[in-house]
């Protein structure tokens, strides 16, 4: 079975590194799943996610031309599948981030004066 780009598959863990997991794949052929692909939270030690000898569900996400595989766990697991949907954070417009930092500076530039006319005595 030829491995393709994209490709929901199951493997076991070969071998662990500080920075990802080699797992064998069906027809002996071996992939990485860097640390940043292993789950949706930050990954201090790849031992906390997984074990040698683990079976694991991977996504196929790159092939470069040295036949080198790129495998994502996090990519592959069902719940993010299904709720991979862009978030569309709310961005405020221009005329809104000016206004907002006008106001801002304004305030600012209030107390720094009222600063500097306590320290001379007022105006007169």
């Amino acid at each position: 079975m030829p491995i393709e780009l994209g490709s929901v598959l199951y493997g076991v863990v070969a071998g662990i590194t500080n920075f990802g997991a080699f797992i064998e794949l069906p027809g002996g052929v071996t992939g990485l799943v860097h640390i940043s692909e292993i789950a949706e939270v930050y990954v201090r030690d790849v031992n906390d996610f997984v074990k040698t000898n683990d079976k694991v569900r991977v996504k196929v996400i790159s092939i470069d031309p040295k036949g080198k595989i790129g495998l994502s766990m996090k990519q592959a697991s069902p719940s993010t599948q299904q709720t991979r949907a862009p978030r569309k954070r709310f961005q405020p417009s221009f005329e809104e981030r000016l206004a907002k930092f006008m106001k801002e500076s304004e305030e600012r530039q209030q107390v720094l004066r009222r600063k500097t006319e306590s320290k001379r005595g007022g105006r007169g």
